[in-house]
């Protein structure tokens, strides 16, 4: 008797669902378990049961002390995972899922074993509990003991350090012997490098404005697209004490335009983080969630977690979504089409990301602001100059294969996104960027945001010290068009969030006592440029934060760009935040809280 027709006899599913489930599979060309699963029609379990009885194998539910530890090798790890399979105890070898190439190979490859089947559940939490602890420790060590020059895991190298050392006492020096042309050059240095940051930011802002080479994937392309050709997709989900906003990105993954068959769901949580662990068994997911227990320990960032659960990715492409995440419908299918239109070193294709809250107030008007100059006009730019991208925290798609030759995330960084951006490109790999949104929840609070930019910042600072261990070999592999971008496009951010407040108070502090005593650090044409600066560099900053809203035709934001000085006030103290915990608690990862904004507590309501 045919599965289907087994299905139905035992009660699991109706007629009307099987015959839904096989137009998907003459379309998708998928097994009819694996989509009646993805469907939620039936579980797992129950398919496993079934498959044993139709290969007249015995059905066990296995547990730790079944596993023969003295036989399981970690070098095995990843064949235990692609062909479902785990030695037990009395020569006995459990699969779940099984299939006639799957039995096959364990008669050919493991004579001397007795198959027995098992649920998915057990042999994944065997696998998590024998190898848990090997794959944690490499999860956090892996980047630092295979690519040491790329690892965060030690913040100052010792000739950064005398570097910094000698700078500050020759700064001593000359301040102590001749401060007025010290602080003049300083000031010359300063204006000078504002300048080509301005012209750099300026040129960005009108390549990026050209539509004509952003737009990658078509609607015509989507719907063209041979789903049988799709293969598995790994969906990463890391999250960290957010029950609450978990509905949210449970309702948008299901909303996907991808066949749930060929989805691998990981929610990726802490296994000390008990309510979020307890709100997942609660929505009483479907088999495609996979609820992936990371083991404690520290560091403890999204990066090393993401790490963790990347060793149990089984699909070609990988992609990470927060909690609060909405990506369009078809993204998967727009980066999965954008990676064939790229060139083959390309490594991760980068969604766009904006805000659905954006009206809430000044704050989350500001944010949409930024960045939607920063993914509709800065990132198509860079691609279009072909140098370094810094990843969004989001929606970047990856090939799994390549994401690990690389050595995945770095735990230790906390803006891990925009290093693994940089390193991409120093190994000579491309980053694309596809014409896709995800939509995420703006800060509403001031508090919540200076702790997420601060990060940010710190992590960027990460960034430049680690690329900038060697600037001569960062050189040589990104080119003087990627070297110069990274200065400007890493470095100047942080720069001009810690510069920033001290130009403003000098200017204000002329402005209101018309003091003479800043008079011998600014020269004549000086104070053109330092004019130039502030007045027409502010004024363009506003300009082309109106700008930036124009593509999504957010016209109702450009009044709140002239509040923009005042935003970058708050960067300012985020950025001495971060720079403090750079030098006391550099891997501290300073945790969003999401599910502040009324538009989520809604949208959480209305999905209860």
């Amino acid at each position: 008797m045919k599965i289907g027709q087994r299905l139905i006899q035992k009660g699991f599913i109706t007629p009307e669902k099987l015959e839904d489930a096989l137009l998907i599979q003459s379309k998708t060309g998928s097994r009819l378990g694996r989509i009646l699963v993805g469907k939620g029609y039936v579980k797992q379990r129950d398919i496993d049961k079934l498959m044993a009885e139709y290969f007249n194998l015995p059905f066990k539910e296995i547990s730790t002390e079944d596993v023969d530890t003295d036989n399981i090798k970690r070098e095995d790890f990843d064949l235990y995972l692609e062909k479902n399979l785990l030695p037990l105890k009395n020569n006995m070898m459990a699969i779940c899922e099984p299939q006639y190439e799957q039995i096959s190979f364990i008669e050919s490859n493991f004579k001397e074993y007795e198959i027995i089947v098992t649920s998915q559940d057990s042999l994944k939490q065997a696998l998590h509990l024998h190898f848990g602890g090997k794959l944690s420790h490499e999860s956090i060590y892996s980047l630092a003991n295979t690519y040491p020059e790329y690892s965060a895991a030690q913040v100052f190298i010792s000739k950064q350090l005398i570097g910094i050392y000698c700078l500050a006492i020759l700064f001593a020096y000359l301040v102590f012997y001749n401060t007025d042309t010290t602080f003049l050059t300083i000031n010359i240095i300063t204006t000078f490098f504002l300048i080509i940051s301005f012209i750099f930011k300026f040129s960005l802002t009108w390549i990026g404005s050209d539509n004509s080479f952003e737009k990658k994937v078509t609607d015509e392309e989507v719907n063209n697209l041979d789903e049988s050709s799709l293969p598995a997709y790994t969906v990463l989900i890391p999250m960290y004490n957010e029950p609450e906003v978990l509905p949210i990105i449970v309702n948008s993954i299901r909303n996907l335009d991808y066949p749930k068959e060929k989805l691998d769901v990981k929610l990726v949580l802490e296994e000390n983080d008990d309510k979020t662990i307890q709100a997942a068994k609660d929505l009483e997911l479907e088999d495609i969630f996979d609820i992936c227990l990371v083991p404690h320990s520290f560091p403890k960032t999204k990066p090393k977690a993401c790490n963790y659960a990347l060793k149990f990715a089984k699909g070609k492409y990988v992609t990470i979504y927060d909690a609060e995440d909405k990506p369009e419908k078809d993204q998967l299918k727009k980066a999965i089409i954008a990676f064939k239109k790229s060139p083959k070193n390309t490594a991760v294709i980068q969604a766009k990301l904006n805000y659905y809250n954006d009206k809430e107030n000044i704050l989350t008007r500001c944010f949409t602001l930024e960045y939607s100059l920063w993914f509709d006009f800065f990132l198509p730019a860079l691609e279009k100059l072909d140098v370094p991208i810094p990843l969004g925290g989001t929606s970047n798609h990856f090939v799994t294969k390549i994401l690990k030759q690389v050595g995945g995330w770095d735990p230790f960084n906390v803006t891990e996104d925009a290093d693994l951006g940089i390193r991409y490109s120093a190994l000579n790999y491309v980053v694309r960027v596809v014409n896709s949104t995800t939509y995420e929840e703006a800060n509403t609070k001031v508090g919540n945001w200076i702790r997420q930019r601060s990060r940010w910042i710190k992590g960027y600072m990460q960034t430049y010290l680690v690329h900038m261990r060697t600037p001569l070999k960062l050189y040589r592999s990104i080119g003087f068009k990627g070297f110069f971008s990274f200065q400007f496009f890493i470095g100047m951010t942080i720069l001009t969030s810690l510069i920033t407040p001290w130009l403003y108070s000098v200017y204000i502090f002329w402005l209101f006592t018309k003091t003479t005593m800043f008079d011998p650090y600014f020269t004549e044409s000086i104070i053109y440029l330092s004019n130039l600066n502030l007045l027409m560099g502010n004024a363009f900053y506003v300009y082309i934060m109106m700008l930036g809203v124009t593509k999504r035709n957010k016209l109702y934001l450009i009044p709140y760009a002239l509040a923009v000085p005042f935003y970058w006030i708050l960067m300012s103290i985020a950025g001495y935040k971060g720079l403090y915990q750079l030098f006391v608690n550099p891997f501290y990862w300073e945790k969003t809280q999401h599910g502040l904004s009324k538009v989520t507590q809604q949208e959480v309501q209305d999905l209860a």
